[in-house]
């Protein structure tokens, strides 16, 4: 049966970081080449921080928690590539200081 991760994405929305609110910022309202973004979307068993369905694509913001979690997210990013999925991870600290690079690299990849 499939696990309704509803509640938490939500809370998720509610307590965004600094870095996912910036990266936010430049993604909803189809600012980026009038593609539709979602944030915290569940796919699956994860929630992933955005998500452009129509592009396949996802784009993660890691925190310091990922360094130690790596394994983890791996595993994640080999089931969302399994599923169709395309993923890109910055650092938070790259997304606070080089929004414009970040951004130059989804449009690429888009």
């Amino acid at each position: 049966m499939p696990v309704n991760l509803t509640g938490t994405a939500r809370g998720l929305r509610q307590r965004s970081t600094d870095a996912e609110r910036l990266l936010w910022k430049h993604l909803k309202a189809r600012q980026m080449a009038g593609l539709k973004f979602r944030r915290q979307a569940q796919i699956g068993r994860f929630i992933v921080d955005f998500v452009c369905y129509e592009k396949a694509l996802i784009v993660e913001a890691d925190g310091g928690q990922h360094a130690i979690e790596r394994e983890k997210d791996e595993e994640r990013t080999r089931w969302l590539n399994a599923q169709g999925y395309r993923v890109l991870r910055f650092w938070n600290n790259e997304i606070l200081t080089n929004i414009e690079g970040v951004l130059d690299v989804v449009r690429a990849r888009i």
